[in-house]
């Protein structure tokens, strides 16, 4: 079974985001982590919400509002993350305020459409999203609802705020994902220039016989100039070596090296060589002399390095999968993990460990996955496999699925066929075409939306 990544990318970093602050001595508002419940009416809206004693609203986004105290936690997370990319943490300012309550009523606008949409979160996945917060912050989950408690964090809001989440990033990946189109010609351009990009950065070593050509000469002593460049070339074609001929001819002051540049960056290389060299295989001639400020050449394509080439490693990767429930904890299923991660390190069987214990379907195969691309493993499993040597074995590792024993059987260097590099292209342009249609999509939602704003009591 592959995990892929793209559909709950965002989603953990939303989780890991906002939950873990809430579990590392960060201030939190309680008010914000409560689940809503009806309060007075508002007209021309009914509002839920909770009891906000010495908080208030300064918001109403349809059904739903948005208070004080969420704004200052929200200031919060900004300045903390600012601090993350090094620095002290800024202050918070009016600038940061309106960032903060801006993006509190663009989520209040996605839950309000999403409910309405009837998009759910099983309380299975809400489990395995409370699991990964734990690990985020290396809590087993009762250590992580102490944590909250301690904090006067109300265990079901926080599960109610994850679940919002959780909605908030289903939807919006499912709206904006279906108004982005990517069209073949775009890829096709896409292509042209990266792999204009990739000729530039390639590396050439290019043999030549030059005739030098002196400034002002006659049209006589062209003639006889060319004629001579030529007769080279003529001796190489009928199966002269051309170093040799390089070395009894050529002018140029590589002559004595066979006339061999050396192997170089194409931008050190004339464009007129790299032009007309850009068609031969290593070890063929070009079938004309060429015409240059300098005089005339004889060409001979001697070594290409494509060091801009499509090329990703590859990992074939096995493991052992257990799944919490309410007869194993996620501590229990650790443990478990971690007998047999030494039972394999006496010698037992990784592959037959799997079939036994594994609860996925890879089981059958042995905990085989296939190989896999960059990408493709949700991050915290992918993280782990990478950093393991062929044949190394990790720790129990928790990811949104449950807890795996993870070992690497195989690596490789793979070059994209012509059909994945496509898809690789169309997945860059839709990352690109995101941004835009993400915010075409939430300006039509919140044109939609009733948005009150309150002044403070």
């Amino acid at each position: 079974m592959k995990y892929l990544f793209s559909a709950a990318r965002a989603t953990v970093v939303l989780l890991l985001a906002g939950a873990a602050m809430a579990v590392t001595g960060q201030p939190r508002s309680t008010a914000a982590a409560q689940p809503r419940s009806t309060a007075a009416a508002q007209p021309p809206v009914q509002i839920r919400g909770t009891d906000y004693s010495g908080d208030f609203i300064v918001a109403v986004v349809n059904s739903d509002l948005v208070t004080a105290a969420e704004v200052e936690q929200r200031i919060g997370l900004l300045r903390a993350a600012a601090a993350a990319r090094g620095g002290a943490a800024p202050p918070a300012t009016a600038q940061m305020h309106q960032q903060a309550l801006n993006s509190l009523i663009e989520e209040r606008v996605i839950i309000t459409y999403a409910r309405e949409a009837g998009v759910k979160v099983d309380d299975s996945d809400l489990d395995r999203a409370v699991l990964a917060v734990a690990s985020a912050n290396k809590l087993s989950l009762q250590q992580l609802r102490s944590r909250l408690a301690a904090e006067g964090i109300d265990y079901a809001g926080f599960r109610a705020t994850l679940r919002d989440q959780i909605i908030t990033e289903r939807v919006r990946e499912r709206e904006v994902g279906q108004r982005i189109r990517v069209q073949e010609i775009e890829i096709d351009e896409f292509l042209a220039q990266r792999n204009a990009v990739s000729s530039r950065g390639s590396e050439i070593n290019i043999a030549q016989i030059l005739i030098t050509v002196p400034e002002g000469a006659s049209d006589a002593v062209v003639a006889e100039r060319r004629a001579r460049a030529e007769a080279a070339l003529a001796r190489v074609q009928q199966g002269e070596d051309f170093a040799t001929v390089a070395r009894e001819v050529s002018e140029d002051g590589n002559r004595a090296a066979g006339g061999e540049i050396g192997l170089r960056p194409t931008a050190r290389v004339p464009d007129l060589f790299v032009e007309q060299v850009s068609t031969l295989q290593p070890g063929q001639v070009l079938p004309t002399v060429v015409r240059s400020g300098a005089g005339f050449h004889v060409l001979k394509l001697i070594e290409r390095r494509d060091v801009g080439g499509v090329r990703v490693t590859q990992t074939r990767p096995r493991h052992i999968l257990l799944r919490p429930s309410a007869q194993v904890s996620l501590a229990v299923a650790e443990r478990q993990l971690a007998d047999l991660r030494a039972r394999i390190d006496q010698g037992a069987s990784f592959e037959a460990l799997a079939r036994e214990y594994s609860q996925d379907g890879s089981a059958a195969q042995g905990g085989d996955l296939g190989w896999v691309m960059p990408g493709s493993l949700v991050p915290e499993f992918e993280q782990a496999m990478n950093s393991l040597p062929v044949g190394g074995v990790s720790q129990p590792v928790v990811s949104r699925f449950g807890v795996h024993l993870i070992q690497v059987v195989e690596r490789r260097e793979t070059t994209l066929d012509a059909k994945q590099v496509r898809e690789q292209a169309r997945n860059a342009l839709r990352e690109q075409k995101f941004e835009q249609a993400y915010l075409d999509w939430i300006r039509e939602l919140r044109a939609r939306a009733y948005v009150e704003m309150r002044d403070p009591p």
